[in-house]
């Protein structure tokens, strides 16, 4: 059974204004905020500027969202108003999602409307932090000491937990009938002294009066004196249902479906069952979900890059059984730390092949921290880490050395090295060669990156003529070409200004264009493989027939060594 926490952040735009205003510390004093004093956020709408947020102060003053703003200066004289901005917004309500990571692997931010918060699907993650009533008392906490005003309720669905975490005042308590009958007296909103986990959180937490846990399968209970709004309609539909007399859910419930479905189509019924945990509702987590999770919460912030790569180091031999006992290895890992300010600085590095070396991993970690560009960010230090496996791959079982030449373990003991380069010179610095099918030289090897599995294999077959290990990119015309006969090899050419004189040369290798590619280098290729009175070794060809008009041109494509 899921268990879904809901989080609504009563006025986000406002407290993250005040938020990002505090740790501004070069704002000028005309730019300061006072929380205590009225404050509207305003953005264009119909008839001029309106209200889309407000905070408590002016609230008391009778203001509200969707009001015009100079009927909000009528009646306020010392109003406080700032330009809303809906995607600073969003981005710090993202920022705020991977934060709460370190609670569970699956979070999604949600914003409906004027109404902003965080999903979070615990199932399997509450024993971590001494049960739901521990592990909402613990976030609640943590929220409120960034400033924020949060309102969290967990229940068998997303939608059940939205509405009570919305729409269910602090001081609502209720009776929940047992599921053989009767009543059982329970609170929505208990005071607890909960069992708190033995390193990291603060002392003495309890639940507060905004925190709703609501029992497994009492959803519907939980649901029915809520109002039309609790199920997440548009504003038409709950018009329109207003107009026919319906206040409550529960009065929908009490109704035949199949008119309701007639009226107002699917999505109606299509709510009100994912919220009873009827229908399936898909979250949208911020990250896919990783294949293999560890973290640890810190008795002190820690600060220093050797007490990170410590804590890593212990974080991945907590992961290595559960990746040997699935015979795979890390290949793309992710690396979070938890600062005590809510930031979350976040370190995704990739392997060259799927991996259970520890120490391998750890250096690597080590390596990228040293490559970062502000440094290690610790600020006032971080709380918590998170290793995220979120790729990873089956290692093949082979016999470790037999005296003789094995090529899957050189592969295997190249990837370390092609590791530690990348991450001390940067992703994408190493490369290497990888065969392709073209006969055309320069189309017949690609360079990729070289943490990229191989794409082909190199024994192909090979090519008639000789090849130089280095060729030219692209291709050097060469000038004063002469040879003995039109259709023969060069007797003399020179190339980069220095006159080379064939003593030797072998030839004609023909190749033939790619008919699909079609365009002006679309032409027969005659290579000569020459040799200068100096020793120096050429490959040179002519591109197009000796008989051609205007005579053909020779280019250098390759040297020997």
């Amino acid at each position: 059974m899921s268990r879904i926490v809901s989080v609504w952040l009563k006025s986000w735009p406002i407290a993250r204004l005040l938020r990002a205003r505090s740790a501004r510390t070069s704002a000028a004093p005309s730019d300061s905020l006072d929380p205590q004093r009225p404050l509207v956020l305003v953005a264009s709408g119909t008839g001029g500027a309106r209200l889309v947020a407000l905070n408590a102060a002016a609230w008391r003053c009778g203001l509200a969202v969707g009001d015009l703003l100079s009927n909000a200066r009528s009646k306020v004289l010392d109003l406080q108003v700032r330009d809303a901005d809906p995607a600073a917004d969003s981005d710090a309500l993202r920022r705020l999602a991977l934060w709460c990571l370190r609670y569970t692997p699956v979070v999604a931010p949600w914003e409906t409307g004027e109404a902003s918060g965080l999903f979070l699907d615990i199932t399997g993650c509450a024993h971590l932090f001494g049960g739901e009533d521990g592990l909402l008392a613990d976030l609640a906490t943590r929220l409120r000491r960034f400033g924020l005003n949060p309102r969290p309720a967990v229940a068998d669905t997303a939608g059940a937990a939205w509405a009570v975490a919305r729409f269910t005042s602090p001081t609502q308590w209720g009776r929940w009938p047992k599921a053989g009958g009767g009543s059982d007296e329970m609170s929505v909103t208990e005071t607890t002294s909960a069992p708190l986990r033995p390193c990291g959180a603060p002392p003495q937490l309890s639940l507060g009066r905004d925190i709703h846990i609501i029992p497994p399968d009492q959803q519907q209970h939980t649901l029915r004196d809520l109002p039309l709004a609790a199920l997440r309609l548009d504003a038409s539909t709950q018009a329109v249902l207003c107009r026919l007399g319906f206040r409550r859910i529960g009065e929908l419930m009490r109704q035949p479906r199949a008119p309701l479905a007639a009226r107002f189509g699917a999505s109606l019924l299509l709510r009100l069952d994912q919220a009873l945990g009827r229908e399936a509702e898909l979250l949208s987590p911020l990250e896919p979900p990783p294949s293999y999770r560890t973290h640890a919460v810190f008795a002190e912030a820690i600060s220093l890059q050797a007490h990170v790569v410590e804590a890593t180091t212990r974080l991945l031999r907590r992961l290595m059984p559960d990746l040997a006992r699935d015979g795979v290895g890390i290949r793309i890992l992710r690396l979070l730390l938890f600062r005590l300010d809510g930031e979350v600085q976040a370190l995704q590095l990739g392997l060259a092949a799927p991996s259970r070396d520890v120490a391998h991993v750890a250096r690597l970690i080590a390596m990228r921290l040293e490559r970062l560009p502000m440094g290690l960010a610790a600020d006032f230090g971080f709380e918590a880490a998170a290793l995220h496996v979120t790729a990873a791959e089956r290692i093949v079982q082979r016999q470790a050395s037999l005296g003789i030449a094995d090529e899957a373990g050189e592969a295997a003991g190249l990837a370390p090295l092609i590791d530690r380069l990348e991450h001390r010179l940067g992703a994408g610095a190493v490369r290497r060669l990888q065969p392709q099918q073209s006969h055309i030289p320069e189309r017949a090897v690609v360079a990729r990156a070289a943490a990229e599995a191989p794409a082909a294999d190199w024994r192909i077959e090979a090519p008639f003529g000789m090849r130089p290990p280095l060729l030219l990119a692209p291709p050097e015309k060469t000038d004063d070409v002469l040879a003995s006969v039109p259709e023969g090899p060069p007797r003399r050419f020179r190339w980069r200004g220095v006159l080379h004189e064939v003593a030797h040369a072998e030839g004609p290798e023909r190749i033939a264009p790619e008919w699909w590619r079609p365009g002006p280098d679309a032409t027969e290729r005659d290579y000569y493989v020459v040799e200068d009175t100096a020793g120096r070794r050429f490959w040179l060809f002519r591109a197009g027939h000796y008989d051609a008009t205007p005579t053909p041109p020779w280019f250098v494509h390759g040297v020997f060594p």
